[in-house]
């Protein structure tokens, strides 16, 4: 086995270890303090803070990244994850709010400096050549689909563990199982991989090129549209509304993500006759943006409509999801091929700084949206932050005329 495809099975990996983690600890938190009686936005807020350090990481982490190198960046997240399960597995008696918010702090730390030092990765390690662009768009969609299909695994594995073991045991074992990953992450992952050659100023963390900044906010409005009622409206519509227990709420979201994170790795034979086998283009993010609009604004009318909420919910989540997937695997490609090599670790980290942004926005829009709207409201909301990725999108560029992918390596 060569070296790029060791390294890459080593980072896939990883990820996914801490993926199955990242799922887990968000169902067992909105379940756990749902049924101890806090509201929507009460338990919006304790993701609050694992947003707001997730845009923090995320805008210093690549310029970190390209100083210290990817490797040590990928551990560091890692590690992090284990001290914030570990934080969480104590005294019920301990989980106050502002606790919580802090353990979560941690936990969007080390999710985004995980998730930068990965997909960064990808780009280093794909053999250039010819194809080289086909093979980086299979490579970060396999990646990212395997990501979310684990992340689906762990929504369920987060119900089953609160059911059978409890939430401060599950939290326990989890950080066990993860440090065992993590040490043999840090023996196994070449040293240095990702130092860019020239050090980059800080003051250059937010000096990006025009289709940087325009994928940036297209993936904020994305991922916004996603979270507005995907994190908190919906698993308390299921478990209030249509009175499904944890193990059923948890299932139903996990399986939703395992779906997604399959159409997601399979984006490229998806798209390959549409693009004449070569990557998406950046009239591909728009084109998939407005169809993808269509969805959260048909189950808000099926819901007003009166039809049976759990069946339109069904229905509509899955045709979501899988158009989202298709959406979100090529904006993963376009930051990747709008960036050369040694700049590739500051702007996938800008990028994902746009993308918690949205997320944040999201996330307490969901609590707030939901305890005075509705999912109804939570979904016509997620329409309109669709459109305006989609018009976003309009200005993107070819990617054959972004001057990151035109320029050779050495320039």
């Amino acid at each position: 086995m060569d070296q790029a495809l060791r390294t890459y099975l080593v980072v896939t990996g990883a990820y996914w270890g801490f993926t199955l983690t990242d799922g887990a600890i968000h169902m067992l938190v909105v379940l756990h303090f749902h049924n101890l009686g806090f509201s929507p936005l009460q338990i919006a807020f304790l993701f609050l803070f694992y947003e707001v350090f997730g845009i923090i990481t995320n805008g210093v982490g690549g310029w970190i990244a390209s100083h210290i190198g990817l490797n040590r960046t990928m551990l560091a997240g890692g590690f992090l994850q284990v001290v914030a399960l570990g934080s969480l597995a104590v005294d019920p008696a301990w989980l106050s709010v502002a606790y919580v918010m802090t353990a979560m702090a941690l936990s969007g730390i080390a999710k985004d400096l995980n998730k930068m030092s990965a997909k960064s990765s990808v780009k280093l390690v794909v053999p250039q050549g010819e194809n080289a662009d086909t093979r980086l768009f299979k490579w970060v969609a396999i990646l990212t689909g395997s990501k979310n299909t684990l992340k689906g695994a762990g929504f369920f594995l987060g119900g089953l563990l609160l059911y059978l073991i409890g939430f401060r045991w599950a939290m326990g074992g989890m950080a066990a199982v993860l440090l065992v990953v993590y040490l043999y992450v840090w023996w196994a992952l070449p040293m240095g991989m990702g130092k860019a050659k020239a050090k980059a100023k800080f003051s250059q963390i937010f000096s990006k090129s025009s289709e940087i900044n325009l994928l940036s906010g297209a993936r904020f409005f994305l991922f916004g549209s996603r979270d507005v009622w995907f994190v908190v409206g919906l698993p308390v519509f299921l478990a209030s509304v249509t009175g499904w227990n944890h193990i059923e709420v948890g299932s139903f979201l996990a399986l939703w993500v395992v779906l997604y994170g399959f159409v997601q790795a399979g984006a490229p034979a998806l798209l390959r006759r549409g693009h004449k086998g070569q990557g998406p283009q950046g009239h591909s993010a728009r084109n998939w943006a407005l169809l993808l609009a269509l969805f959260p604004a048909a189950i808000a009318l099926a819901l007003g409509y009166g039809f049976d909420p759990a069946l339109s919910l069904i229905i509509g989540l899955f045709a979501f999801g899988a158009v989202f997937a298709i959406n979100s695997a090529v904006h993963s490609y376009l930051i990747l091929a709008y960036s050369d090599q040694d700049k590739v670790a500051m702007n996938v980290g800008f990028y994902y700084m746009a993308n918690a942004a949205g997320r944040l926005t999201g996330t307490v829009l969901s609590g707030w949206l939901y305890q005075t709207q509705g999912l109804a409201g939570c979904l016509w909301w997620s329409a309109g932050f669709v459109l305006a990725a989609a018009l976003i999108s309009f200005k993107l560029p070819q990617v054959s005329d972004s001057p990151a992918v035109s320029a050779s390596p050495s320039e």
